[in-house]
């Protein structure tokens, strides 16, 4: 045979087993699970074909295998960390979308005792919306991109809808004249979603809610109650039945050992306002997280721990398995900004609220010269050079990396890093993420 047709085995042709495979034996079923970090990719394989992915010095490129091996993820020609490490740079500054994160009251009427925030009064003063305005117009220009997309936040941000109104029809307007994609969402406690709000939440394009309850009637309220005291069970479970909301709706429960017996009784009950209302909602549990505003406010919750947090957070972290993109969150990339009342700029959500975290302001900084317009360059710079926890020796060779990418960027620098519970115990993510796919192919 001519050397130039020989067929090879994979291991001649360059490959090798990804270095981000975990595996679990699925009980009761002569298969195995099969995940790849890198590929976000999940297979059930025989014990054949578990020694032919061992064995890649016989294994031909011709072969079937061989095709699926690759197509999964589970053998690769390249280096998977060096490429990690080129995407984690490149996430740095690619202009995917430009992404606004806009609180426009830092106020709240709630008053949690796991929020990270010290809230204060306030309200955006119409100069500040002018400065954001102004800000997304240079932030298009210079990125080239033709998405903008708004996430209000705050504090509560219903509590001045009036300035949600008036700004979004300026950014929407803005939007139009670059002929860019606009879209938005909010992060709300959903007491005063009413049906006006509602309505004009939907005329200025906001589709996507993330509501919190935690847990049933008293299990929610003793957490989340309002800043006076007093119940709100009942107001925003009674928005969620009697007023149409026009978009998806996420229900976050803030899981902690007080309230995690609610887990199912709450799925439950959102399963049923979800039938009666026709509104689209979701229910998933997360752990609470330690934070330093909510130790200093000396009424902290008690942490999930142990088999606990890892049930709640493997249920949270299954519906994150995708193909690798190098880099946790939006904190790691420049055109991905958070505005606070006062116009202050920040990288993190968990910054909305700490003056002293902001590197910039929405009247003078510019994305074009972003370091010289910048009034703290370092506090820009340290959120950047978190991407895909390049300088952590005990990261680069954790078999996770691709997918946790070193975890939250705000907990590595001012907290300490943060693993996942799960970490230990790689066999049960991969059947949790078995069970997933099984359940998504039915």
């Amino acid at each position: 045979m001519d050397d130039k047709t020989k067929t090879l085995t994979a291991a001649e042709a360059g490959y090798h087993v990804s270095d981000y495979l975990i595996s679990a034996k699925i009980p009761d079923e002569n298969l195995f699970a099969i995940v790849s970090l890198y590929k976000g990719s999940c297979a059930a394989l025989r014990f054949s074909d578990i020694l032919m992915l061992s064995a890649l010095d016989r294994l031909r490129t011709d072969s079937p295998v061989f095709q699926r091996f690759v197509k999964l993820g589970f053998i690769v020609n390249f280096d998977e960390r060096a490429a990690l490490e080129a995407m984690a740079r490149g996430a740095c500054a690619f202009p995917s979308k430009v992404s606004l994160t806009i609180c426009p009251t830092m106020g709240c009427n709630f008053d949690c005792p796991y929020c990270f925030e010290n809230h204060k009064s306030g309200k955006m003063s119409p100069s500040v919306q002018d400065d954001i305005a102004a800000l997304a117009e240079r932030m298009l220009d210079v990125s080239g991109t033709k998405i903008l997309h708004v996430t209000w936040f705050g504090g509560e941000p219903l509590l001045v809808p009036d300035v949600i109104e008036s700004l979004s029809d300026r950014l929407i307007t803005l939007a139009e004249k670059k002929s860019a994609a606009y879209s938005a969402d909010i992060i709300t406690n959903g007491y005063l979603l009413d049906r006006k709000i509602a309505d004009m939440l939907d005329r200025v394009k906001v589709d996507h809610y993330q509501i919190t309850l935690d847990g049933i009637g008293a299990a929610h309220d003793t957490t989340r109650h309002l800043a006076g005291g007093g119940p709100t069970f009942e107001r925003i479970t009674g928005n969620l039945r009697s007023v149409k909301i026009r978009g998806h709706i996420n229900i976050r429960h803030n899981v902690h050992s007080g309230n995690m017996a609610e887990i199912k009784k709450l799925r439950a009950l959102i399963a049923e306002i979800a039938k009666e209302s026709g509104n689209d909602l979701e229910y998933y549990p997360t752990p609470v997280r330690d934070s330093l505003t909510a130790e200093k406010r000396g009424k902290q919750v008690d942490l999930l721990c142990g088999s606990a947090e890892l049930d709640v957070e493997l249920i949270r972290k299954i519906g994150d398995l995708s193909p690798a993109r190098g880099h946790y969150c939006g904190a790691n990339n420049l055109w991905n900004i958070g505005i606070d009342d006062q116009g202050r700029l920040n990288k993190c959500w968990e910054d909305s609220d700490k003056p002293e975290h902001s590197f910039g302001t929405a009247a003078k900084w510019n994305p074009g010269d972003p370091l010289n317009t910048a009034d703290h360059p370092d506090l820009l710079t340290v959120y950047l050079n978190t991407s895909g926890a390049l300088d952590d020796p005990e990261c680069r060779k954790c078999v996770w990396l691709p997918f946790c990418c070193g975890g939250c960027p705000h907990q590595r620098l001012f907290r300490k890093r943060e693993c996942l519970s799960f970490k230990a115990d790689p066999e049960a993510f991969a059947l949790k993420a078995y069970e997933a796919r099984k359940t998504s192919h039915q």
